[in-house]
């Protein structure tokens, strides 16, 4: 039976392998990450953040910007948004039209931007311009979904018990052969379980940075990989140079 919250038919971890087995290739993976991420540039929402001191309005602002956008695009929006409007209070006085052009040319930012101004709306009404602290009151934002909500947890908020998972961290989760997994979702929920609660804050922050610049979607660069010796390349077809 699914857990709680669980999607039906989510996969279970340890199904070719023992979950101890996973866990600890995960663990050396990690560790390994934490060691050679340093000179990599940030992920642009972890970025942002400490520019802004982890003010969570604006983190949750940027990460819903973020989905299925360049990082660059992510925080040069976010920024210009920014200077336009600080707080919830400033933004929701925002015409859509100016959020649009603000934002763009972030993917979807029309929807977005409806999106930002319905969610600034919200805050004022149901939360008096506060960021809600629970994944139940964040989904129930408009635009908001467990990527964003548990990001803006995990980087605003500092929570221990959350573990963001994005296309880069479903990737090489699956990649790596931690979990077998079919959505983000998914892969959340199994990472749950083969991850120790150490590495659940930073999964996204080490996966994300990573996958961005050597384990890419298409044409890895498994041979400039830390990590190859522990990765099994599952779905790998072809390496770049």
């Amino acid at each position: 039976m699914a857990k709680r919250g669980e999607p039906a038919g989510a996969k279970k971890a340890g199904r070719s392998e023992s979950l101890a087995v996973r866990r600890r290739r995960l663990d050396r993976v990690m560790t390994h990450l934490g060691q050679a991420l340093p000179p990599l540039e940030e992920p642009a929402v972890e970025k942002l953040a400490e520019e802004e001191q982890s003010d969570p309005f604006k983190v949750l602002i940027a990460t819903l910007l973020s989905a299925r956008t360049r990082d660059p695009v992510t925080l040069e929006a976010s920024n210009r948004l920014f200077a336009r409007a600080a707080t919830p209070a400033e933004m929701a006085n925002l015409r859509v039209s100016t959020i649009e052009k603000l934002i763009y040319p972030v993917s979807f930012y029309r929807n977005k931007a409806r999106h930002v101004k319905a969610m600034c709306r919200q805050l004022l009404k149901r939360y008096r311009g506060r960021v809600p602290v629970t994944m139940e009151a964040l989904t129930a934002l408009p635009g908001v979904g467990r990527k964003t909500a548990n990001l803006t947890l995990i980087v605003a908020l500092k929570s221990p018990d959350n573990i963001c998972v994005d296309t880069h961290v479903h990737r090489i989760s699956n990649r790596l052969g931690w979990v077998e997994t079919s959505t983000p979702e998914e892969t959340e929920y199994a990472l749950y379980e083969v991850a120790a609660r150490r590495w659940w804050p930073l999964l996204n922050s080490y996966l994300v940075t990573w996958g961005q610049n050597v384990c890419r979607p298409l044409y890895p660069r498994c041979n400039h990989c830390i990590v190859a010796p522990a990765c099994p390349r599952l779905g790998v077809e072809k390496v770049g140079k």
